[in-house]
């Protein structure tokens, strides 16, 4: 399906590309979200009209996302979770935990946004995270893995 973006998208275009994806990732993802619009000259004509408009926007979106990754920069956050003696969690400290814990610091950030590259973390100590806040800006926090005993 051949769709023009209305922003920039990772792996697929930056606003204004007409794109070709396949049907159900447009139909389910880049529509629904407002990311894309089905590229007819309609639409073309449309969004060329619009285009200082939604430019704007884009760098609207970037510049709070900057702001708040200068916040967010080199910050540790603190996540308690039961552990046992030898260190290892009875569980383990999701990207849920790790939004839910900066969402309680003030930041709002997406399950989504927070990237855990090996995976859920299950030992205490610091961890090294990235934010992905915009697709343009990406900040790496400290989480510091507490053990609690039970």
């Amino acid at each position: 399906m051949q769709i023009i973006l209305l922003e920039k998208v990772v792996n697929l275009g930056a606003l204004g590309d007409v794109v070709r994806v396949k049907d159900g990732y447009a139909r389910n993802f880049l529509i629904p979200k407002g990311k894309a619009r089905r590229a007819t000259e309609v639409a073309i004509k449309e969004f060329e009209a619009r285009r200082a408009e939604l430019e704007k926007v884009q760098a609207d979106k970037l510049a709070a996302a900057q702001s708040v990754g200068q916040k967010l920069e080199g910050l540790t956050v603190q996540v308690s979770q039961k552990a046992g003696v030898d260190g290892r969690l009875f569980g383990s400290v999701t990207n849920f935990d790790i939004a839910d814990a900066l969402g309680k610091q003030g930041f709002t950030v997406e399950k989504a946004m927070v990237r855990l590259p090996a995976g859920p973390l299950k030992i205490v100590g610091d961890h090294k995270v990235t934010v992905a806040l915009h697709s343009d800006v990406a900040v790496e926090i400290t989480i510091a893995v507490l053990g609690e005993t039970a």
